[in-house]
């Protein structure tokens, strides 16, 4: 992710890395902290594991919040339409079949930070957000996937 970069939040979206990230900052740096000291308390830190634990959580925990950060600071909140658009853009919700199938799919468009494909949020940078994007009801899309050209009509966008 690069810091100049957009990234794309629906509004909840940054709400929740925002708390996320307070709670890292405040919360959780503490944790660590107490975790570093106790194990320090422990004597010799040359071989305690307990430490050397403490010591990767701390990493794992400022690379973490240096992600959030970087995502806060470059964010860009994805406005809900007040009407229906003509073409998909990102924070629309699609209705899409698979040409051929009787079964339906929707999925929201999203920024990659927030997608979620097991809740039906897909990011923009995805194959099928990608060649969502700009296309209209009825319109038809192909999508490279491991096991072949998928083809899907758009049938509603909200």
């Amino acid at each position: 992710m690069s810091k100049n970069e957009p990234v794309y939040l629906t509004a909840d979206g940054l709400e929740k890395i925002r708390k996320e990230l307070a709670y890292l900052k405040g919360t959780r740096r503490k944790e660590v902290a107490t975790m570093i000291a106790e194990a320090k308390a422990e004597g010799d830190i040359s071989e305690n594991a307990g430490y050397d634990e403490a010591k990767t959580a701390q990493g794992f925990l400022e690379g973490r919040i240096r992600e959030l950060e970087i995502i806060v600071n470059n964010a860009e909140v994805i406005e809900k339409n007040g009407g229906a658009s003509n073409e998909i853009v990102i924070g629309q919700t699609v209705v899409l079949r698979e040409v051929g199938a009787k079964l339906k799919e929707t999925y929201t468009i999203v920024g990659s930070a927030e997608a979620n494909p097991a809740k039906g949020l897909i990011s923009n940078e995805s194959p099928i957000g990608r060649a969502l994007l700009g296309k209209q009801v009825s319109d038809q899309i192909s999508v490279e996937s491991p096991g072949g050209t998928l083809d899907f009509e758009i049938l509603s966008i909200t």
